[in-house]
């Protein structure tokens, strides 16, 4: 029997599961076709599923199903509010400008405008500007006609770009014509006959290239060697446990790789949010990136850097905006005009179309080509824009977020030196498709590498969490490798929770409550530890240690989010200038790469038959418990979540150390 409290070593970050993959063996694709067909298949099953659902949710759903799962607001009103970057800012709220409801609309989400359902009449797509309590922020191309009469429905859709670019590259990289592709295909399929001696081998990139000087940028051990071999290697995987530095590690690198005159340098990632911190970094250390993508979906601080904002400013937009007040006087006068006199006047109007098309070109390749690094989304380096660019070298952060066809969306752009920077002990990408999930779209490519037996470099100094905060999680998922860059004098326990032992900033608060199953939407709620949570952050708040925007609650069900925000904002005290405001509420998977001074965690699950559904993903758990800098504090039934052996570790290993939290149950 295992000593109780001590830590088990896990070998893997996967579950133990058959994939039903044909063609590969541990990783190594024995033919391309078989690779190009079997993520084809995964594609369109995976697609097929996302459009079934959203069909299916528009077409059966109630209403108030629609509005108790957060997919959709209904009833709103809608209004004018200015421009972004030549596209219309709509707002919407409800007619009362009450709180408009709990929902899943964040920044950057795709959303259909429509009268009363999106099946059946002409919809209208947008994309998230801003959210608030009473009112969204929509960004459309085009502006509905009657946009203030009557009220509108807002609903999230699939999304069909994402698929045909994806697909698209999968194309691409398997073609064996000209520089389609990337000259990496051989060693990414796991066909060669030693892929760590070949991903080690020098990049052939041509080119002239001054040797840069190392600037003062203060990089630990773990990070020097990874971003050394980064520069060295054709192919490179950089592990970045919570809080070791993997995005200053790989802003370091490209800066460095800029400075030797290696760009243009493509840099990527899954989401738009690590794109930006990307992008942030690169412009704090002096290097010219150029974000493309529509500015919508970048953070407001960032939106100069976009293509869009600098082609705002290129002193060819006067030439432009003469030819342009031209054709508008030649198009006045065409009433008056006939025979051959308006047909001189269509074909000057044609000839200044093409001209306009011609210097608005000229201005995306010089703003392009001044450019060291090209900061984008995945997909989004599929988009036009970038067409007829090739990218020698591609360093791609959150690699372990992205399926393998999204990964290839930037490799295929003539890709020779690629670098990936991830975790695969943090959540994998997010697949919908039970299909598609077991035939192995779940699984990255820097897993696959991984698994085909290339090296990976791990960061092994955390920043971010209390020494005991780190202890359980270096143990468990990182062969105990991870070591301490702060100290816990540096993360004193917060006051306004009396800890079961102030040195030992954790406090698991069992709450044997009961799981509730919502009756339309399907996710799970848990009111005895909602109730608690509440009391728990007024407490907190009280000494004045910590504010409100330095607590982060989190849990895996949205359920449980919307309960525990209907507690927060019932009398609308989230709102700013409100006694917890900045408090911030969400799922592990939103919470993936951020971090807080305190973190409360509400387990959910409560039940006599030991089901914990998606948290027996040890991943899961993982970026649970790794977001805290300070404090952690987790709500749960230790009954329920002991019949799953990770967490039946972790309760050990509090219950060892006397963290059992049994005086706050009731506080």
């Amino acid at each position: 029997m295992a000593e109780k409290g001590r830590v088990r070593r896990l070998n893997s970050a996967r579950e133990d599961i058959e994939l039903d993959i044909d063609g590969e063996e541990e990783g190594i694709w024995r033919r391309g076709q078989d690779h190009f067909h079997h993520f084809s298949k995964l594609l369109e099953q995976e697609f097929d599923q996302e459009t079934k659902t959203v069909q299916e949710r528009w077409s059966k759903w109630s209403h108030h199903r629609l509005q108790a799962s957060g997919l959709a607001l209904i009833g709103l009103k809608g209004r004018p509010n200015g421009t972004l970057f030549g596209d219309f800012i709509l707002t919407f709220e409800r007619p009362d400008r009450q709180h408009i409801g709990q929902h899943r609309f964040t920044h950057g989400d795709i959303v259909v405008l429509s009268r009363t359902k999106p099946i059946g009449e002409k919809t209208i797509e947008g994309i998230v500007l801003e959210r608030g309590p009473t009112r969204l922020k929509i960004v459309v191309t085009q502006r509905p006609k009657d946009l203030k009469k009557g009220t509108w429905r807002l609903d999230r859709g699939a999304n069909r770009v994402a698929h045909d670019r994806m697909q698209e590259a999968l194309e691409m990289f398997h073609s064996v014509e000209g520089d389609r592709g990337t000259i990496l295909r051989d060693l990414l399929l796991g066909q060669v006959h030693d892929p760590e001696d070949s991903a080690s081998s020098p990049p052939k990139i041509s080119g002239k290239f001054q040797r840069a000087e190392p600037r003062n940028v203060m990089l630990n051990p773990s990070q020097k060697e990874a971003m050394d071999a980064a520069l060295k290697r054709k192919l490179t995987i950089i592990q970045g446990p919570p809080g070791t530095g993997k995005t200053h590690t790989a802003v370091a690198t490209l800066a460095h790789l800029a400075r030797e005159g290696r760009g243009p340098i493509l840099a990527t990632a899954e989401s738009n949010v690590a794109v930006d911190n990307l992008l942030e970094g690169l412009l704090e250390a002096g290097i010219r990136a150029v974000r493309t993508g529509r500015p919508v979906k970048v953070r407001e601080s960032l939106r100069q850097a976009t293509l869009d904002a600098q082609l705002e400013q290129h002193p060819k937009q006067d030439e432009i905006a003469i030819i342009r007040e031209e054709n508008d006087d030649v198009q006045r006068a065409l009433s008056t005009l006939k025979g051959r006199e308006k047909g001189l006047a269509h074909r000057d109007i044609q000839y200044n179309k093409k001209e306009i098309r011609r210097l608005e070109k000229e201005m995306i390749a010089s703003v392009l080509d001044n450019a060291q690094v090209i900061c984008s989304t995945n997909i989004g380096t599929g988009h036009r824009v970038l067409d007829h660019r090739r990218f020698p070298i591609v360093l791609m952060d959150e690699a372990t977020q992205a399926i393998e066809p999204s990964s290839m969306v930037p490799i295929s752009k003539g890709c020779r030196q690629l670098i990936l920077v991830g975790d695969h002990c943090q959540l994998p990408p997010t697949v919908i498709s039970n299909d598609a999930q077991e035939g192995g779209l779940g699984r990255s490519l820097f897993e696959r590498l991984i698994d085909v037996g290339i090296k990976s470099h791990m960061l092994t100094v955390q920043y971010r969490m209390h020494p005991v905060l780190r202890e359980f999680p270096s143990a468990r998922f990182y062969d105990g490798k991870l070591e301490d860059g702060c100290s816990a004098e540096e993360r004193p326990a917060p006051a306004g929770v009396l800890w079961p032992d102030w040195d030992h900033p954790f406090a698991f608060i069992p709450i044997t409550g009961s799981e509730i199953q919502e009756e339309e939407g399907g996710s799970r709620s848990n009111p005895s530890e909602a109730a608690r949570i509440y009391g728990l952050v007024q407490e907190l708040l009280v000494p004045g240690d910590v504010t409100p925007d330095q607590i982060g609650i989190i849990t895996p069900y949205s359920g449980q989010v919307r309960a525990l925000c209907d507690i927060f904002d019932s009398k609308k005290e989230r709102e700013q200038g409100q006694r917890y405001a900045g408090l911030e509420i969400n799922s592990v998977d939103g919470y993936q790469g951020r971090e807080k001074e305190v973190i409360i965690f509400s387990a959910v699950r409560s039940n006599p038959d030991g089901i914990v559904g998606f948290l027996s993903d040890r991943r899961r758990l993982n970026v649970a418990i790794t977001r805290a800098k300070r404090g952690l504090i987790v709500l749960g039934d230790p009954q329920t979540l002991r019949f799953d052996p990770t967490w039946r570790s972790w309760l050990d290993w509090a219950d060892e150390r006397g963290l059992f939290a049994w005086h706050l149950v009731n506080d």
